[in-house]
């Protein structure tokens, strides 16, 4: 079963960018969707982005539609989620997490989770 640790959080102005990454372990890496969740304080954990195992299909939530980007290097066993334009309001602990099937935007299909990084915009 694949594991995932994530990194590449951090404190970071309004208007900047991070790069997330999230590292799987597991020889079946390419052969899962990947998401991105978040959860901010006192909140639901939500959908941000997802992608196919071959990286051809990707899916946004409307509120970071334009602004973040998500990738995957299957030979690097690495997803990652390129942040620009960040707001205070994307700030939140963000997870990664492998899908199992059916719909990318639904949070019970997806079985295995990382720890989660954090994430704050704010000057």
């Amino acid at each position: 079963q694949v594991q995932l640790v994530e990194s590449g959080g951090g404190l970071v102005q309004p208007g900047g960018s991070l790069r997330l990454s999230c590292a799987a372990s597991g020889r079946t890496f390419s052969s899962y969707g990947m998401g991105w969740f978040r959860q901010a304080p006192g909140k639901e954990r939500e959908f941000v982005a997802a992608i196919n195992w071959s990286g051809g299909t990707t899916l946004y939530a409307d509120s970071v539609k334009g602004r973040f980007t998500i990738s995957r290097d299957n030979a690097k066993n690495t997803v990652y989620l390129q942040m620009s334009s960040l707001k205070p309001e994307d700030t939140a602990v963000y997870y990664c997490a492998a899908h199992t099937g059916g719909s990318f935007y639904v949070r019970a299909n997806y079985n295995v989770w990382g720890q989660g990084t954090q994430v704050t915009v704010s000057s």
